[in-house]
């Protein structure tokens, strides 16, 4: 009996290892909010220079791909972020750890742009509209996975016709002709009513809500 509790308590403590996204920052999800135009000089995204990067995890283990950004602009003034926006082709979901397993792939692939995840034909793009951008200044209890983080960057995130406001860490870098953002954080897919394989009471069909998200922005004057 011992030895079959042990084998369970082991085997339960895997498989909540294994459903847990990376270690990151989790982003704050409250209902959208009002976005102000922005002020000042605009400084287009370079959508080669661009990447979003996603992680979503299972009990069995993980897949990784990328995401590509169709343009967007932010907007500075005496140098503030006043403003900005950016958006996402979804057609351009692509996994990049089973590059060597050509069929399972295009079959993961295939099944996140179809209609229990993305739904690319009905949403073909996604769209950050920045809401705020304030300065982080740690205190004692801020303890942020990203050490060097320099701001706090709230927006409007819409996926598949749902918008939520989600706030997380970010390092922001000015230089004389560009600005650079670079953010690590989890979120919860079925806010935006991505519930496919969600339930916990599913075991090995699950797949975790949380996907980690790091995105490098590189947008110029």
């Amino acid at each position: 009996m011992i030895k079959l509790l042990c084998g369970i308590f082991i085997v339960t403590s895997l498989l909540v290892a294994c459903e847990q996204a990376p270690k990151a920052d989790k982003a704050r999800i409250t209902e959208a909010q009002m976005v102000q135009p922005g002020k000042g000089n605009a400084y287009l995204v370079d959508i080669t220079a661009s990447e979003v990067q996603w992680i979503g995890t299972k009990p069995t283990g993980k897949h990784q791909g990328t995401l590509k950004l169709a343009g967007g602009a932010v907007y500075l003034q005496d140098s503030v972020i006043t403003g900005g926006q950016f958006t996402i082709s979804m057609n351009s979901l692509e996994d990049i750890d089973l590059v060597t397993d050509t069929t399972m792939k295009r079959k993961l692939e295939n099944e996140l742009k179809g209609p229990m995840f993305f739904d690319v034909k009905k949403y073909p793009a996604a769209t950050f509209e920045i809401t705020s951008i304030t300065p982080f200044h740690p205190s004692i209890g801020d303890e942020l996975t990203l050490k060097d983080a320099t701001h706090i960057i709230k927006g409007n995130l819409t996926l598949k016709a749902v918008t939520k406001n989600i706030s997380f860490p970010a390092k922001i870098t000015f230089n004389h002709n560009s600005i650079n953002a670079i953010a690590n954080f989890n979120i919860d897919r079925t806010q935006w009513g991505m519930t496919y394989r969600a339930d916990k009471s599913l075991q090995d069909k699950l797949i975790s809500s949380q996907v980690n998200i790091v995105f490098n922005i590189q947008a110029n004057r």
